[in-house]
């Protein structure tokens, strides 16, 4: 069984990475996120980290030449990390990373052994609600998951907020998802800062900037659909370990 478990998160170490160049980004062009979440034993931080360093240095030695972010989540139960790629389609997932397999070793002695557990999804991007500027000096994002019961309605509410947004400010506030299978969250938006100071600005939330432009009864009207669409929603904020990712 320890075998098993070892060969299964190999596998999903070695899934987590970009099946071939990192897909570009795009105004109004969807495309696939891949995210793989590690949930690191208690004490086994530095060691981790140390493991993932000296993998992404096997993989620049082999000429590896995909990249991906690596993301610590700052509240929460255990100490998580998550990985973040972009493809353009689904057949990307069809090439092989010479690169990356030449690293499995390094994976299995130095990585997999500070593994507690692994969970790997993937999400499409939602160009049409979402923020326009990409994530260039931006090392901190605030994730908000939403569960819902009706999408209709849930994607009504968020398509009006968002325009009334984007015109009132000039751009969306943040980067829409949907989730493609799998348990828990439907959507998830992330919403970019430059750094924790950045979280300090008094800013409006989004219901009182939709309120200055549609007025009070109106925003009543179309919070109380969005709530009547929600299950649950939960928020978590992630650092860039930049030091981990590989741009």
């Amino acid at each position: 069984m320890k075998t098993l478990n070892t060969i299964l998160c190999v596998a999903c170490f070695l899934l987590m990475l970009p099946s071939t160049t990192q897909a570009q980004e795009k105004d109004n062009e969807s495309f696939i996120l891949e995210l793989t979440e590690f949930t690191i034993k208690f004490g086994h931080d530095a060691n981790f980290t140390d493991g993932v360093k000296k993998w992404n240095k096997c993989y620049k030695d082999n000429d590896g030449t995909n990249t991906w972010n690596v993301w610590n989540r700052l509240q929460g139960k255990g100490n998580v990390y998550v990985l973040s790629n972009r493809l353009n389609n689904w057949a990307e997932m069809d090439s092989k990373d010479a690169a990356a397999a030449a690293c499995s070793a390094i994976a299995i002695s130095s990585i997999v052994p500070h593994i507690e557990s692994s969970e790997y999804n993937t999400t499409r991007f939602m160009p049409d609600v979402s923020r326009k500027a990409n994530m260039e000096g931006m090392s901190i994002v605030w994730v908000t998951n939403f569960e819902i019961n009706n999408s209709v309605a849930f994607n009504e509410v968020v398509k009006e907020v968002s325009s009334t947004i984007a015109k009132k400010e000039g751009d969306s506030r943040g980067y829409w998802y949907s989730i493609m299978g799998g348990q828990g969250a439907d959507y998830f938006v992330s919403s970019p800062f430059k750094d924790f100071a950045d979280l300090d600005a008094d800013k409006d939330n989004v219901w009182k900037v939709y309120e200055s432009v549609h007025g009070k009864a109106k925003t009543k009207e179309i919070r109380a659909k969005f709530n009547e669409s929600l299950d649950d929603a939960w928020s978590y904020t992630y650092t860039l370990e930049k030091d981990l990712s590989m741009n």
